[in-house]
């Protein structure tokens, strides 16, 4: 039997790995060397070379798309159908193991399974039936939290109080909310885990008669388990016969905040003994990229070791560039952008990548001006997030009350005791008397027509709005913004529903708001058509927002966090953002074991690198409502001389000196300057000669900004 076609086209160490014959192995796989492959003809080989039956082999990986992926793999090597082999996701596997066996799995055989949305509201439900407060106990927080005992595999009778309330309530909930899902014969994902794992541990005849089938259990990117899915490989792997073939990277383990556990790698080295495989050998990066990344990922000490290298070229050097500030840094990519686009490349051909989704408002805009297409990877643009929408849709209430679709979104958000039937009596008053929405609350509160619960909530809304009317016209449109956010508590509103990760994005998300209302720039037209500053930046929120972001077949530029990018690879990547406190994130540095996660997501966004990879990093950014002056991170340090080249030599924004010579009538540090447009300012720095020169001033009253000498047009003072 010719078997070359199954080896031929694999290097050493795969070839070691699919033809192993006995014991159990661990295939340490680097970044682009080709895990993929190694698990398509590990199966193919034991099929048609060691005439393991297909209903003997079980493969496990993390999403549908992997799965289907292999499976259409294993059918093109063995032009067989793939209807016998047992591939799916963890979940997909479990599902199929209760149905069937629902009887002694306890579960009603026509279950239903719960989705993340139906799931939450069952848990909001059950909290109200319980008559608890909303506020204490926040559905999503609850939903996480039951969700992290289940991939624990705790139930509810076995969780540790020590006489805690919170918890106490909490494990109620817990309780309450799975009898609700027993009952009506619904199982989310978390439990469809769980509930496997008990059927096989309960019932030995039935766990005897997996171990006996899967001869061989076939796991993939094995650094992502949790320690319910370690524990259903332990299970199924106690059989004599039975060998576990794993295939991971501890390098690349990113998702510690969902659950997954770096450290069941070397449990499994601990607990199996296998024979560890190490793919080194990259098709993806050049070398100078790949020495980059081994040179990063080196500075963690708890990792299993491996060195990527490649026979490829020796390439680029990495490129760091150092912005002034993070528009500049936006302006910089997109320029290079546009050089790959005019030398003949594609679009699609790019990955931007970054560590907060609140950055990726400045490449958007940079990106629409340049005409370029792009699409934001797994997630929406920044103004078609709920918290920038909810917010804007204050500063649209405040501007012009009668907008109805404002006073709708926002009425009740935060939640503050005005019902669907209220609103719905607005609405009926509005239709009959032809009023909008607020002239109709107004009107329905001075007749006294509402109850009291509504009156009071309708009355409170009235009077935060038109406070922030009567400031309006004293503020400026940053500072109203702000006023807009910490008056109507829309921070608090998600830090008390959702999880601390998610709640953190959407005040990010806030603060970046702040900023672009801070740094908006009125466009001459808006200012001849008599618009308002804040009707123009309303325009522009509502332009961008509605602009068609490119398709997933669409040839575009790619925006996505580094969390996104795994598994994907780009001749062009970015890494934009490289800063302490933003990457690695100041939580992360703080939090015991989070520093080498963040640092594997940095070896992770280098390796997404195929030819040229950009470092970016911004001397001062506006954070939080302020501007910050950082360094660089210390990733960026942990890089070799050798390999990168500097665009720009670091400069400290703060303490940058104004030539002696001037170049020729440029303003001196210190000197009052006038500008047409801004008005009067203090020079505050001034860098570079000529008309290149960049002039940074504090105009009194439209705040800093940054002007190039030759079209500034300054007049002194």
């Amino acid at each position: 039997m010719d078997v070359s076609h199954l080896i031929d086209d694999l290097n050493d160490a795969q070839r070691q790995a699919v033809t192993l014959d006995d014991g159990h192995c661990l295939v340490l796989a680097g970044a682009g060397s080709g895990k993929t492959r190694v698990l398509v003809h590990r199966i193919a080989w034991l099929i048609q070379v060691e005439h393991v039956s297909p209903m003997a082999v079980l493969a496990v990986t993390f999403t549908n798309k992997a799965a289907n992926e292999m499976r259409g793999r294993v059918e093109e090597l063995l032009q067989i159908p793939s209807s016998g082999l047992w591939i799916g996701t963890f979940h997909g596997i479990c599902h199929r193991i209760l149905r069937l066996h629902s009887a002694e799995a306890n579960l009603n055989p026509t279950f239903q399974i719960l989705d993340s949305d139906d799931q939450y509201r069952l848990v909001r439900r059950t909290i109200r039936e319980m008559q608890l407060d909303e506020g204490e106990f926040p559905p999503r927080v609850v939903q996480g939290f039951i969700n992290a005992r289940k991939d624990d595999g705790v139930r509810p009778d076995h969780i540790e109080h020590n006489g805690n309330p919170l918890t106490m309530q909490m494990v109620e909930i817990y309780r309450t909310y799975q009898g609700a899902c027993e009952r009506s014969g619904l199982v989310d994902f978390a439990e469809l885990m769980l509930r496997t794992v008990e059927l096989l541990r309960d019932n030995p005849n039935r766990l005897r008669h997996y171990q006996d089938r899967f001869a061989h259990v076939m796991i993939d990117e094995f650094q992502d388990t949790n320690t319910l899915q370690y524990a259903l490989v332990k299970l199924l792997a106690g059989g004599a016969k039975t060998r576990v073939f794993v295939v991971g990277d501890d390098d690349q383990s990113i998702y510690g905040w969902r659950g997954a556990r770096v450290e069941n790698v070397q449990h499994f080295v601990e607990d199996f003994k296998p024979e560890i495989v190490r793919l080194e050998q990259n098709y993806r990066s050049t070398r100078t990229i790949l020495e980059a990344a081994n040179r990063v990922i080196d500075h963690n000490d708890d990792r299993m070791g491996k060195n990527l290298w490649t026979q490829g070229e020796q390439g680029e050097p990495v490129r760091i560039f150092s912005a002034y500030n993070e528009d500049e840094e936006a302006e910089f990519v997109v320029g290079r952008i546009q050089d790959w686009l005019e030398s003949g490349r594609n679009p699609s051909g790019v990955g931007v990548l970054y560590r907060s989704n609140a950055q990726s408002r400045l490449f958007e805009q940079a990106l629409l001006r340049a005409d370029i297409p792009y699409r934001v990877y797994g997630g929406l643009r920044f103004f078609e997030r709920a918290e920038v929408r909810d917010a804007l849709g204050y500063l649209r209430l405040v501007h012009n009350p009668m907008d109805d679709a404002a006073f709708e979104r926002v009425v009740n958000v935060p939640a503050r005791g005005i019902g669907e039937r209220t609103v719905a009596g607005l609405r009926e008053t509005a239709r009959a008397e032809d009023l909008s929405l607020w002239d109709a609350t107004r009107r329905q509160l001075a007749a006294g027509n509402l109850t009291g619960r509504a009156r009071n909530a309708l009355g409170a809304f009235v009077e935060l709005i038109e406070s922030l009317r009567a400031e309006a016209g004293e503020t400026d449109l940053g500072g109203m913004m702000q006023k807009i956010i910490r008056r109507t508590d829309l921070i608090q509103h998600y830090l008390a529903r959702e999880p601390a990760d998610r709640a953190e994005a959407r005040q990010e998300n806030l603060d970046e708001l702040v900023r672009a209302a801070e740094s908006f720039d009125q466009s001459m037209e808006d200012e001849q058509a008599g618009l308002s500053m804040t009707a123009s930046f309303l325009t522009q929120a509502a332009l961008e927002a509605g602009e068609h972001q490119g398709e997933k077949w669409q040839d575009c530029v790619q925006l996505m966090t580094l969390h996104s990018a795994k598994g994907l690879e780009f001749p062009l990547v970015f890494l934009a953002g490289m800063e302490e406190g933003l990457f690695p994130h100041q939580k992360s540095v703080e939090e015991p074991g989070r520093l080498s996660e963040e640092r594997r997501l940095a070896y992770v966004g280098m390796t997404r690198a195929m030819e040229l990879l950009y470092l970016s990093y911004a001397e001062s950014r506006r954070l939080h409502g302020q501007t910050m002056f950082g360094r660089p991170s210390r990733f960026v340090g942990e890089l070799p001389p050798e390999l990168i080249e500097d665009i720009r030599p670091q400069l400290n924004v703060s303490q940058a000196r104004a030539p002696r010579d001037s170049g020729g009538g440029l303003p001196a540090l210190g000197s009052r300057v006038r500008h047409a447009k801004f008005g009067a300012g203090t020079v505050l720095t001034v860098e570079g000669q000529g008309e290149n020169a960049r002039i940074q001033i504090n105009f009194d009253d439209a705040g800093q900004k940054w002007l190039v000498a030759g079209y500034a047009t300054l007049e002194p003072e």
